[in-house]
């Protein structure tokens, strides 16, 4: 249960970071503790707290004398969850989703050409159970409960890679995912032919065909990447 003093934290937090992202607070900007603190009606405490966050995510710094700096994008920590969907919700969103999903198309073929080889019988099982979710899902404007099956379809993948560094990109594919429904990048159903592939891809894992499941995940990204093209130009 969410307390009083999460909730504004949460909601101090959220608004800043919205802020950053968007460039309404831009780069150099100092941002000031005892401003933000009246701006906000909320005790320094909560928002020395908002800001720690906001430095772990490499968002700002915190000098003495000096205040709180909003650093240069390229010094954001661009993997971080909430920096991703801070991101997605602003006006660079098509931008966002594009190199993100570009992402996507570099690591996930070789999770997928990996976890062909490496999957446990549990894993291949789950997978299968994820898209055959999807097909159900994929028709008659379900796509929550659709985006709920591709997610964890997708955390399968990176995981029975048995690569760790692969297995960490699971939130981050997951906030493109979520991102694309809930903003609306998505078609009302999904692309019949994105649904199938995944089941072929499920089925390529399971047979333990590395160089299908690799091509069958190029597909799957290029299809995402032209979707972008028709939905986010």
């Amino acid at each position: 249960m969410t307390t009083p003093a999460q909730g504004l934290h949460t909601h101090v937090l959220d608004t800043l970071g919205l802020e950053i992202a968007a460039g309404e607070s831009p780069p150099g900007l100092v941002l000031r503790t005892d401003e933000l603190a009246q701006r906000f009606d909320v005790s320094r405490t909560v928002v020395r707290e908002v800001v720690r966050v906001l430095e772990s995510m490499h968002l700002v710094e915190s000098r003495r004398r000096v205040g709180v700096t909003v650093r240069p994008t390229e010094e954001w920590n661009v993997y971080d969850p909430q920096v991703i969907r801070w991101r997605l919700a602003g006006a660079d969103r098509p931008r966002q989703l594009r190199s993100l999903t570009v992402l996507r198309s570099a690591v996930e073929p070789v999770a997928a050409r990996l976890a062909a080889r490496h999957a446990t019988a549990e894993q291949c099982a789950a997978l299968t159970e994820c898209a055959l979710g999807m097909v159900a899902t994929s028709r008659g404007q379900q796509l929550e409960g659709y985006l709920r099956h591709d997610i964890a379809f997708h955390r399968i993948v990176l995981n029975a890679s048995g690569n760790e560094m692969f297995a960490r990109l699971g939130d981050v594919v997951a906030e493109v995912l979520a991102g694309r429904t809930h903003h609306q990048v998505m078609f009302e159903d999904p692309d019949p032919a994105a649904v199938t592939l995944h089941v072929r891809l499920a089925e390529a894992v399971r047979e333990g065909d590395a160089a299908g499941a690799e091509r069958l995940t190029t597909e799957i990204a290029v299809g995402a990447l032209h979707e972008l093209d028709v939905l986010a130009p």
